[in-house]
């Protein structure tokens, strides 16, 4: 029955038919040639994972040169942060789930400081809640974007106090994370910048650590 179905057929649709799986088959061919003499490059390396790393290695140095104890990867009534110092019940982490997990509850004191990976772990010093000694890391490379750009990403002059690039900050990342609907390009450029403009503050390290100690967070 099939047969007659298929004699009963213009002899030029059975021809148009065939062409096009003899077609389709020939393209599935080339692809699959292709994809094995051509395979995907493997994932290059220096992704928001190896920057972590990179930064955790930075800050651990610094917290050991400056002889103060932590514990690495710890959790804290069940957040886990990057770095507990128990001795300051300070908490420093990559995270801003965790971040904001911990400042957003009030039944907590513990002072919480946002790490980008962006931030070199030499610059951690003048973000810490307490009085840090002087230690020599040798020189600082330069490797940040443009400052003035930088301010104008957080909507703010040049001249904009510590203070006033934190806040600006908060608000940028709420509105650019990816889990509110931001996109991760914009939500990176938020952090490259924030890291750029808090390191060309007009407010000295030392009048950021006494406001940090008055108010006991980030």
């Amino acid at each position: 029955m099939f047969g007659e179905w298929l004699a009963a057929l213009p002899g030029w649709l059975l021809w148009g038919v065939a062409a096009g799986v003899l077609a389709s088959a020939g393209v599935a061919g080339v692809f699959l040639a292709a994809n094995r003499l051509f395979p995907d490059p493997p994932a290059r390396p220096g992704g928001p994972d190896q920057g972590s790393l990179r930064r955790k290695a930075e800050i651990r140095d610094y917290l050991r040169r400056i002889d103060e104890r932590f514990v690495e990867d710890a959790d804290i009534d069940g957040v886990r942060v990057a770095f507990y110092l128990p001795d300051r019940r300070v908490a420093l982490t990559f995270d801003v789930h965790a971040y904001f997990g911990i400042t957003n509850d009030d039944s907590r004191d513990e002072h919480v400081v946002l790490c980008e990976h962006e931030m070199p772990g030499r610059h951690l010093g003048r973000r810490l809640p307490f009085e840090v000694p002087e230690v020599h890391l040798g020189p600082d490379p330069a490797a940040s974007p443009p400052v003035t750009a930088a301010f104008d990403t957080l909507g703010l002059p040049a001249t904009a106090d510590e203070a006033s690039v934190e806040r600006a900050y908060r608000e940028k990342v709420k509105e650019t994370h990816p889990d509110q609907g931001g996109s991760r390009e914009a939500f990176t450029e938020v952090r490259e910048a924030y890291a750029t403009a808090l390191d060309h503050t007009e407010e000295p390290p030392e009048a950021g650590r006494e406001r940090d100690r008055g108010r006991g967070r980030v």
